[in-house]
């Protein structure tokens, strides 16, 4: 089954209660796939115990952690691309780890320069 591996720009939708970003959600769970967030992502646009929205998709997910092999593999990943977006890597490091998989980003070209990177194919679709 593909994993579908969410960015910030799908939490910060879900956030704002953008029906198109609830409507995939919905539809995916339907399914039985259960979209997969890099624990980062979720640091990244959590700032309020009150983002009550945010809290309610984020309960439909699996976080996933960032521990010592994937904080060293998104660093690598960062040097071998020359960038230098932490969270950016670690959403590439979730998939590469999740094949096949989806990315839904909202930063396109960073997410295909770090696969690129990397050497690896991953579906990159924008938010």
């Amino acid at each position: 089954m593909t994993s579908f591996v969410y960015d910030a720009a799908v939490l910060v939708s879900a956030d704002r209660n953008e029906r198109r970003a609830w409507a995939e959600h919905k539809a995916r769970l339907e399914v039985g796939t259960i979209p997969l967030v890099p624990a980062p992502v979720v640091a990244q646009v959590s700032r309020s115990p009150r983002q009550a929205q945010l809290r309610r998709f984020l309960a439909g997910c699996r976080i996933v952690p960032l521990g010592e092999r994937e904080a060293h593999e998104a660093g690598h990943l960062l040097g071998l691309a020359r960038t230098a977006d932490v969270v950016d890597a670690a959403v590439a490091i979730v998939a590469l780890g999740n094949k096949p998989a989806v990315i839904l980003t909202g930063d396109v070209s960073d997410m295909k320069r770090l696969l690129a990177s990397a050497g690896r194919e991953i579906a990159v679709v924008p938010v």
